[in-house]
C-alpha cells in the first residue's frame, strides 16, 4: 500500500474513531523488537550533566517595541525536540531561535511561552493546550508544535496519535491561533540504529508524518516536514548535528531545524515575502492532500497548507539564517540562566 493511502487510512481512522491501524506487519515485529533492544543500549543516554532544557520563556525583539503596539504572542508545544533538550543556553533552543527570528521579520517584540515537555507523546498535548488556554489567558497569535517521535518509539497507535494532535490543533485554531506543526522526524537517521530497524523506523515515522499532515491541514493548520531532522546535513554530518546522546539535535542541529520552520511561521502571520501560491521554479505543486502529505514526508523542510478542498499546496520556501538571542523577562531585565555544570 502506498504511503498516501496508508496516511489517508490513518487520518480517517483518527477522524472517525477507528481502532489502531498498525503500520507494520506482524511478521516484522520479532525482528523489530530485537533491534530495539540493541539500539536502546547506545541511543538516548545523555552524557551531559543537564537533564532538562533551559527555559526560553520571555520577550524577544524588545528593540522593536513601539508605544501602543502589542507584542506578538508565540507558544511552543511538543516533546523534547520542541523544548530543546541537549542544549545549555535558552538562546539555542528552537523556541528562542524562532521567537527571535519572528521578531526580526515582524519588527515587533515577541512574547514566548513554552509548554513543551521532554518525553511527551501526543497524549500530553491536551495538558499543554489547557495551559495556554486557561481561563483569563490571552491565546497565542501563533503556535508551533513538534511531536511524534515518542509516539513511534512507545508504539502509540497511529490513529490515536493523529487524533490527539488534530484535536489540539482544532482547539488552538478555534481560539484564534495560527498553528504550525513540525511532523514526526525520520527516526531512520539515528546513527546507532542498524538495519532492519533503520528501514522500519524510517517507514513508520514517515507514514505517521504524512498522516499528521492530513489531519493538521484539514483543521486549517500548516505543517513542515522534519524528515531527516530538517535537512540532508544530518545524514552527511551526524556527529556534528546530533547532540551527545546521538538522538537529539546539537546546537547547530536545532538552528538548522528552526531555519526550516521560520518561513512557514512568518507566512502564517502574513509576514513572509513569498505568497501562498505556486512557484514553479521551486518545484512547488498543488496536489490532493494525501499525495501532498506523502510527498512532504519524503522531503525534509517541505511545507503543506490547505488549498481549495480537497487540494493542498506543497511549498519549498527559502530559508533564512538565524541568530540566537536570549529572552528578556516581563520586567525588562535579562534573566539569569544557569550555566552548564563543569
Amino acid at each position: 500500500m502506498s504511503r498516501a493511502r496508508t496516511a489517508r487510512r490513518i487520518a480517517a481512522g483518527a477522524a472517525f474513531g477507528g481502532g489502531g491501524i498498525g503500520l507494520l506487519g506482524a511478521a516484522t515485529v520479532g525482528v523489530l523488537l530485537a533491534e530495539v533492544q540493541l539500539a536502546k543500549r547506545t541511543v538516548g543516554t545523555v552524557t551531559t550533566d543537564r537533564t532538562s532544557p533551559p527555559s526560553a520563556d520571555g520577550m524577544y525583539g524588545t528593540e522593536f517595541a513601539r508605544p501602543g503596539q502589542p507584542a506578538l504572542r508565540m507558544a511552543m508545544l511538543g516533546d523534547s525536540t520542541a523544548a530543546g533538550l541537549g542544549v545549555h543556553r535558552a538562546r539555542h533552543t528552537p523556541a528562542a531561535l524562532l521567537a527571535s527570528g519572528l521578531a526580526s521579520v515582524a519588527e515587533r517584540p515577541v512574547l514566548l511561552r513554552g509548554v513543551a515537555l521532554s518525553g511527551a507523546m501526543s497524549n500530553d498535548l491536551d495538558r499543554q493546550v489547557r495551559l495556554l488556554l486557561a481561563d483569563g489567558a490571552q491565546p497565542p497569535d501563533v503556535c508551533v508544535i513538534m511531536i511524534g517521535a515518542n509516539d513511534v518509539t512507545h508504539r502509540m497507535p497511529p490513529t490515536q496519535s493523529v487524533r490527539l494532535l488534530t484535536d489540539a490543533v482544532r482547539r488552538l485554531r478555534t481560539a484564534g491561533a495560527e498553528v504550525i506543526v513540525g511532523t514526526c522526524p525520520d527516526l531512520g537517521t539515528i546513527e546507532p540504529v542498524y538495519q532492519p530497524l533503520r528501514w522500519l523506523a524510517r517507514r513508520v515515522s514517515r507514514q505517521l508524518a504524512a498522516a499528521q499532515t492530513i489531519g493538521v491541514v484539514e483543521q486549517g493548520g500548516r505543517t513542515v516536514s522534519l524528515g531527516d531532522l530538517l535537512g540532508p546535513e544530518f545524514a552527511a554530518r551526524p556527529r556534528e548535528l546530533f547532540g551527545p546522546d546521538a538522538y537529539h539535535p546539537s546546537v547547530e542541529g536545532y538552528a538548522t531545524a528552526a531555519m526550516a520552520v521560520l518561513p512557514t511561521l512568518c507566512a502564517a502571520l502574513g509576514l513572509w515575502p513569498e505568497a501562498d501560491r505556486l512557484d514553479a521554479s521551486r518545484n512547488e505543486d498543488m496536489l490532493p492532500v494525501a499525495k501532498a502529505a506523502s510527498a512532504a514526508a519524503g522531503e525534509a523542510g517541505t511545507e503543506v497548507l490547505a488549498g481549495r478542498a480537497p487540494w493542498a499546496l506543497l511549498k519549498h520556501r527559502r530559508r533564512q539564517r538565524l541568530a540566537g538571542a536570549d529572552p528578556v523577562d516581563a520586567s525588562g531585565a535579562e534573566p539569569v540562566l544557569p550555566e552548564p555544570a563543569p
